[in-house]
């Protein structure tokens, strides 16, 4: 799959990736629907390093699950 092009179809691979890999086990948190495509180079970099890194410690999990939260639509 080419992810360089951003596009909803691309995000949403990389979000329910991160979220298998990252084994969230509430996936409401990583629905892809709630990000925004502003933010697809920001999610790709964490795929790429998630992707590269294999096997994450808990904290680094805690860590990107933190940071992919930033990039989520706010709910007002």
């Amino acid at each position: 799959m080419d992810l360089s092009t951003p596009n909803r179809e691309n995000l949403e691979y990389m979000i329910n990736y991160l979220a298998d890999n990252l084994q969230v086990v509430n996936r409401g948190l990583m629905a892809p629907e709630d990000y925004d495509l502003q933010y697809y180079e920001q999610i790709k970099e964490m795929y790429d390093m998630v992707q590269m890194k294999g096997q994450l410690s808990v904290s680094e999990i805690q860590a990107v699950v933190s940071e992919l939260g930033k990039f989520r639509k706010s709910v007002d």
